[in-house]
């Protein structure tokens, strides 16, 4: 029972999470009905212990933290990462586009998304709108969400490509522009967008704009043992943490949730784990007890991060990919990635702990490593951690299909990355 319920709620923010910004809102959402208060970075906070506090930056980062009732300067922090970005597809300034009678709408690739599962999928779209102002230092902005689906990205005919199942390359410019209807005297998407947002098509000066795919996440399998939806990557993080921090208590330190945003496109912004911004958090905190700088340094020291994040599973059609005696199968455990490149942040001594926690509430972990001649990707824990000097450990669900529209994990694993986190913040 307690699977699908951690399966339901996942489902219930894999739903609403369609754009950076809605994952944020979502979550926000969850934490202020957990007694979370809201702070500003601009302002000066007052902060006491016991508190629960969140902060969200630029729409897109959420950093989530309570502060222990017997805490002091030495302590530290136990901090858990997680990315709300996911793989797909943003809409470019001036988007119309018109051939042969079709409304089309100009798109760029977002990340490293597999090009050819999108295509064919109800899609729709969802984001930030920036609209004009009295002030123009201070822009109106406002969110939407199409919630249904008006777009869709045709493959073509396998009568018109008789080499299609050898394998296409698909252009991003020229194959992957979304179908949005027939073209009409006057229609365009900027004024169905105009409509959805309630202003004016001239009063809208930009946007950031996600296309995400509307499929209903579902449970799979004889014994309905997976979860096949969208945004698995990275959602299945940002639901664990979520919890773990909203039901986590200690009595000494500090425990923070946090997403961030870009790590899709290398984390390297001002709302991405690549900059100061972890550290400038951190070091209000520490302001607001009347603590200095070079004691939330000296903090660090014996701190920990968890750069909580999706990782490769096994994947029996393509055993030639993996690693021959480090690799993690779906439904049997929470995966503790390491990579001697620092690809995925790897400290023995982190990991020792991570290990010592699992076992000692008995949750099911695996190792994976990758195989030594096929590089894979990184996370953002590498990048946090060279912002902020913290021992950090790279772990997540695997999954397959990763990157793909559609993407499938092990039920049991969700479970077991709720109870890690619970356990980490909690001990």
């Amino acid at each position: 029972m307690k699977d699908l319920e951690t399966s339901g709620q996942l489902l219930k923010l894999l739903e609403e999470g369609v754009s950076s910004f809605h994952t944020i809102q979502a979550s926000v959402k969850r934490l202020a009905q957990s007694g979370f208060q809201r702070l500003h970075l601009r302002d000066k906070w007052e902060l006491c212990r016991g508190g629960k506090y969140y902060v969200v930056y630029h729409g897109t980062t959420l950093f989530a933290f309570t502060v222990a009732e017997e805490f002091v300067a030495e302590d530290g922090f136990r901090m858990a990462a997680a990315h709300g970005d996911f793989p797909g597809f943003r809409i470019k300034p001036s988007p119309d586009m018109h051939d042969g009678g079709y409304m089309m709408v100009n798109t760029e690739t977002y990340g490293g998304a597999n090009l050819a599962s999108w295509l064919d999928r109800p899609l729709s779209v969802a984001g930030r709108v920036i609209l004009k102002s009295e002030n123009p230092f201070s822009p109106k902005e406002c969110f939407v969400d199409f919630k249904k689906p008006i777009l869709t990205i045709p493959n073509v005919a396998i009568h018109m490509n008789r080499e299609l199942n050898k394998g296409v390359e698909l252009n991003k410019q020229t194959h992957m522009l979304p179908l949005a209807g027939i073209m009409e005297e006057g229609s365009s998407f900027m004024e169905v967008l105009a409509e959805k947002a309630g202003v004016s098509k001239e009063e809208i000066l930009d946007y950031e704009l996600n296309v995400y795919n509307t499929d209903p996440g579902a449970l799979v399998g004889v014994k309905e043992e997976f979860i096949s939806a969208p945004r698995l990557d990275n959602l299945t993080s940002v639901h664990a943490i979520l919890t773990g921090v909203t039901e986590g208590k200690r009595t000494h330190g500090i425990n923070m949730g946090i997403v961030f945003d870009h790590e899709e496109i290398g984390s390297r912004t001002k709302q991405g784990a690549g900059s100061t911004l972890l550290t400038v958090v951190l070091e209000k905190i520490y302001d607001a007890f009347g603590y200095t700088s070079l004691e939330m340094q000296s903090a660090v020291e014996d701190s920990l991060l968890m750069s909580v994040d999706v990782a490769h599973g096994y994947h029996p059609s393509y055993k030639e990919k993996y690693d021959p005696t480090n690799r993690c199968v779906l439904n049997q455990g929470i995966c503790i990635k390491e990579a001697s490149t620092q690809s995925y942040a790897t400290d023995s001594e982190a990991i020792a702990i991570v290990m010592q926690i699992c076992e000692k509430e008995g949750i099911v972990f695996q190792k994976a490593v990758n195989r030594s001649d096929i590089p894979g990707g990184g996370t953002l824990g590498s990048i946090a951690s060279s912002m902020l000097p913290v021992r950090t450990v790279d772990l997540g669900v695997p999954l397959l299909s990763m990157h793909s529209a559609r993407e499938m994990m092990g039920a049991k694993d969700q479970e077991g990355l709720v109870r890690y986190l619970r356990a980490y913040f909690s001990l």
